[in-house]
């Protein structure tokens, strides 16, 4: 495994001045230790689950349960035609309960319950387990189990993962290294997100001969109780949970949105306008997406006064509802 470290952030860097370094993951030591839910768990599992229980309000969950054979590795089957777990709807205070059990029985398999939100489910725990940089209306998500390796992957927002309880590896590959990941189904996966297929494969494995260009230039962060991490969106991850009992709890947001639409909306579009031209217009097209998306020599108009944009002027004064408006215009013939 490699053991190249994600940088660490020097001590009281802000959300903010993550966000804005460049695109880049960064660990940020201690950053959530302030937290009444840390202190709890690094106390007591049993003060921190008492506590969690008391929060929640009975809304069920999609939990994960596996096998002692999968050992915490949640993945498909061996033909990629289905998954090698269950699914079952259960409350945190149940799941909190099984994964406890479980912890202390291997015979009875792991169970992993993620992405539940927190306004949702544990009312009052956000307001009591603040971190100062995020903005108002994203909601913090938590994420509950035994120990599990939840497969590499990417999200399309930024991130700030925090860790309450259990200690986390996070393996890191750039966006950069898509090609060589050999990426699953855009549309068959286990939690919304395509995974990569040789991030978990052996060394040396004949079905993924590029992987092992970039498996050991691989980026790893260590994280204990009330450390955090910043996760640019792209960022290929796959996350280990290292103790019998994990709790993290994370955000996602787009930091640099200026408006509700995404730019993987615009790649799924492009993949039907564009991905089976012929390879000469496809070359076309990437020129001209160069030039007025990418920008790699600026400004398409730099050569005309800036009040001669018109709608590729600054998009926020006015320009995104302009363009926008034309683009449903198109869409809708």
């Amino acid at each position: 495994m490699s053991r190249n470290r994600v940088h660490e952030a020097p001590a009281g860097t802000s959300i903010d001045a993550a966000v804005t370094a460049g695109c880049e993951p960064l660990v940020l030591r201690g950053l959530c230790r302030h937290w009444p839910s840390v202190g709890m768990g690094l106390r007591s599992l049993d003060e921190l689950q008492g506590y969690l229980t008391g929060l929640d309000n009975g809304k069920p969950a999609q939990a994960f349960l596996g096998t002692p054979a999968i050992r915490g590795r949640y993945y498909f089957d061996d033909g990629l035609d289905g998954f090698n777990f269950e699914r079952q709807m259960m409350t945190l205070s149940a799941a909190l309960r099984r994964i406890r059990e479980c912890a202390r029985h291997a015979g009875l398999g792991t169970i992993y319950l993620g992405s539940a939100p927190i306004p949702d489910h544990l009312p009052g725990f956000a307001d009591e387990n603040r971190l100062d940089g995020i903005p108002d209306q994203v909601e913090p998500r938590i994420w509950i189990g035994n120990a599990s390796n939840v497969s590499c992957h990417f999200d399309t927002m930024d991130n700030v993962a925090c860790v309450v309880a259990g200690r986390r590896r996070f393996t890191l590959y750039p966006p950069q290294a898509i090609a060589d990941l050999y990426v699953g189904p855009l549309d068959r996966t286990m939690a919304g997100q395509p995974v990569s297929l040789a991030a978990g494969s052996e060394r040396g494995d004949p079905r993924y001969p590029r992987f092992e260009r970039i498996r050991d230039r691989a980026l790893v962060a260590e994280l204990e109780p009330g450390d955090a991490l910043y996760l640019p969106k792209l960022w290929w991850h796959q996350v280990e949970a290292l103790s019998e009992v994990n709790v993290l709890v994370n955000y996602w947001w787009d930091a640099f949105t200026q408006g509700p639409d995404a730019p993987y909306t615009a790649m799924m579009l492009a993949m039907i306008a564009i991905a089976e031209r012929p390879l000469a217009e496809r070359k076309a097209w990437r020129s001209f997406f160069d030039h007025y998306v990418f920008r790699p020599e600026g400004h398409p108009l730099r050569h005309l006064p800036e009040d001669k944009h018109g709608i590729l002027g600054p998009l926020r004064d006015g320009n995104y509802g302009k363009i926008r408006a034309m683009v449903m215009r198109l869409l809708r013939g």
